[in-house]
């Protein structure tokens, strides 16, 4: 059956559009309309319809799916756009979340800033002390109830807390993870004391029914930060789905969750949507590494606001944080792991007094006003100023023509920098350039070597509208010899959320002796431990279930948080089989358990005899479908030769960094990115939906859908 899909990656300053179409793949891109993100959509989609020669209504009225990856949690957090929210918790814990594990100055801030703690401040709370009521309840570790529920008192808390005119309720209560009986209960009496029908739609937030982990901050802070988003994810979707509705679209939209995979809108907690759309660009990564012989992949996105960085092992293992920071709060859902640094093409680019240089983000112009540029208000210097002015972009041939660039702009936004650092506009591009293209690369490096990596055993994967552009320079600074521009680079995120299938995770945290060193006895109680593992799995399939899945077609992964006795750290352990029968079972267990510690950690770290623990268990179910295929990209043997032979279309005065005068600079269009082709820098390719900078001392190399690789001529040599 021929595949029809549309997916979208709505970002700060642009929204991606990536439709399969009965084996062709179509992209187009137009600017984010953040009073309207269905404008946005339009547009974009509009414009694939039109190369198609067919109506919106025609296409939306045909495809199989939508799906929507948005930053729109990220943005509204960073900007701290959120509704009034209240907060009921056990008794005793209400200071849970200003004290926040003492740790709150620090989560979210570089390590330089970690260290700092003359400057360290907590992040203004999202629940401020006077919306925190305690509620006198107790239940015990075990999940038995050792206070009932006052609920007159309650009753009261709850009348007193609505007085103070909040618009979201987050519930959590002491060891609601092993039994969520008194948070049920408290959101009933809240909805007798403030039904519906005399208040409107207030959103009541269970922490059980956000995180299966213990852990009272983290589980209150994921509810917290998930009702805080929930009317601006609701009312942009519900906008989203209407306008779809409105232009024929008949099924269910499909929302990008951060796990790596998707669910219908009526199925996705809110924060589950936070980096929706770098996860999704990591998940095509890894789609790609599986089907290629790529080795090591740091995928790096690199868009107008952000530059994410993800990383891919070889045989397209994506790593996972399980207990992320999102913003400045420490959160317990499993999250795709992503570093997010504010370099991008929009990115402010600003004089540092302290260090007497500048500075690149991380304020963005946005979509709008946008760069300086754009003529559409901005009158801050950004990225993609510099880059107009150092003669990379064509002011005429900007994103396939739709957004004319203004040179004069350009120069007027960087005067005022000029004078203070004592240089003109184009030394002040240069710098600007060299220094955002460091500061993306020491991003890149930091993230490879906290996990052991080293960075020239990677390939850069560059994609984004920006990443192309600059890849040869974070290249060059990370010391790495080879970087692949992927197909459809410009909107890889999207195609990313195009390929990905539904998924849910559901954790438990319950800690069981695999080996317990104290007792001299191994696990056997095989019945327990499958019982929990039955439990997660009837989870997923209820939420499958519910989005319309045959039961034939729902799979079960079995993944268990694994440590030593003496040791802090939890291994992810992802089993073969997701029931336990036997001793050979465990021993089975424990010996995978310690081949990942020591690929991890080296031969000398584990320490089966302090004990081996389970701390949490956890259930993947997904949908085990067809996905993307990207084709096949060789990755290039170092001694390639021109078959094709394409000429320029145009020569144009460019600047590097290094060279004190401009360069006479070729520019390709698209036909350079055909197999066959290889172009020494520097080079200009313009197919039209991004710009590649081929800088000195690299060399393109196309390949197969428009895919190409830069690699370092030094290697070559």
């Amino acid at each position: 059956m021929a595949m029809k899909r549309i997916a979208v990656d709505i970002g700060g300053t642009f929204t991606d559009c990536f439709m399969v179409w009965d084996g062709q793949y179509l992209q187009a891109k137009a600017l984010t309309t953040h009073n309207n993100l269905a404008l946005g959509f339009n547009a974009a989609l509009d414009e694939i319809c039109k190369r198609q020669d067919m109506t919106r209504m025609e296409v939306l009225s045909q495809v199989d799916s939508v799906r929507y990856a948005t930053t729109l949690g990220t943005n509204a957090l960073i900007e701290r756009k959120g509704p009034k929210v209240g907060l009921l918790i056990t008794r005793g814990f209400e200071g849970t979340i200003a004290t926040s594990r003492a740790r709150g100055y620090g989560e979210g801030k570089t390590m330089a800033e970690q260290l700092d703690l003359t400057r360290a401040k907590r992040p203004l709370p999202l629940v401020p002390p006077q919306l925190i009521r305690g509620v006198r309840e107790r239940i015990d570790y075990r999940g038995e109830e050792i206070i009932p529920i006052e609920e007159e008192d309650l009753r009261a808390q709850v009348r007193d807390l609505m007085d103070t005119g909040i618009e979201a309720l987050v519930i959590s209560t002491a060891n609601g993870t092993m039994n969520p009986a008194h948070e049920i209960r408290i959101r009933e009496i809240f909805h007798e004391e403030f039904p519906s029908s005399m208040l409107g739609s207030i959103p009541v937030i269970l922490a059980s029914e956000i995180s299966g982990r213990r852990g009272e901050y983290v589980r209150t802070t994921s509810a917290i930060i998930d009702a805080y988003l929930h009317s601006t994810m609701f009312h942009a979707m519900t906008g989203l789905e209407r306008n779809l509705r409105e232009s024929g679209y008949r099924k269910p939209m499909l929302l990008i969750h951060n796990t790596g995979g998707m669910a219908h809108m009526n199925s996705t907690d809110a924060l589950q949507t936070v980096h929706s759309g770098p996860v999704a660009g990591v998940s095509a990564s890894e789609a790609l590494s599986k089907h290629t012989e790529l080795g090591n992949v740091v995928a790096t996105d690199m868009g107008g606001t952000s530059f994410d960085i993800g990383i891919v092992v070889k045989g397209g293992i994506k790593h996972y944080d399980f207990l992320p920071v999102i913003d400045r709060w420490l959160v317990t859902v499993p999250m795709v792991h992503l570093a997010s640094l504010g370099a991008g093409g929009g990115s402010i680019v600003s004089y540092d007094p302290v260090y007497k240089t500048i500075r690149v983000g991380p304020e963005s112009a946005g979509s709008e006003p946008g760069p300086a540029c754009y003529n559409r208000g901005g009158k801050t210097l950004t990225v993609t100023d510099a880059d107009l002015l150092l003669g990379y972009l064509d002011p005429a041939d900007y994103a396939n023509g739709s957004i004319p660039l203004s040179q004069r702009r350009a120069e007027r936004a960087c005067r005022d920098l000029c004078k203070v650092v004592g240089v003109d506009e184009v030394e002040l591009a240069k710098r600007v350039k060299r220094r955002v293209d460091h500061d993306m690369a020491v991003g890149i490096i930091s993230e490879l070597n906290a996990r052991g990596y080293k960075a020239e055993e990677f390939n850069i994967l560059a994609y984004g509208g920006n990443g192309p552009l600059h890849a040869c320079g974070i290249a060059d600074a990370a010391r790495v010899k080879r970087v692949l521009i992927p197909p459809f680079s410009p909107v890889f995120s999207a195609s990313g959320a195009g390929g990905m299938q539904p998924m849910h995770i559901h954790e438990f945290t319950r800690t069981t002796a695999i080996y317990n060193q104290l007792m001299g006895t191994m696990l056997t109680d095989f019945a327990a431990f499958n019982e929990i593992v039955e439990k997660l799995e009837a989870l997923g399939q209820q939420d499958l279930l519910r989005q319309g899945v045959a039961p034939e077609q729902v799979r079960h992964r079995l993944e268990l948080d694994i440590r030593y006795g003496s040791q802090r750290v939890d291994t992810g352990v992802v089993l073969d089989k997701s029931r336990l029968h036997s001793i050979e079972d465990v021993l089975a267990l424990i010996k995978k358990h310690r081949e990942d510690y020591e690929a991890r950690f080296g031969d000398a770290a584990p320490a089966p005899e302090t004990g081996i623990w389970i701390s949490t268990y956890r259930v993947a179910t997904y949908v085990d479908a067809p996905s993307l295929d990207f084709g096949t990209i060789a990755v290039p043997a170092g001694d390639e030769q021109a078959t094709v032979e394409v000429a320029p279309v145009a020569h144009r005065k460019c600047h590097f960094y290094g060279h004190a005068q401009a360069l006479e600079t070729p520019i390709y269009g698209a036909a350079a990115l055909q197999p066959g082709v290889v172009i020494d820098g520097p080079a200009i390719v313009n197919p039209g939906t991004t710009t590649y900078v081929v800088e000195s001392g690299w060399r393109l190399i196309g390949g197969e859908q428009q895919a190409a690789w830069l690699v370092k001529k030094a290697q070559i040599a």
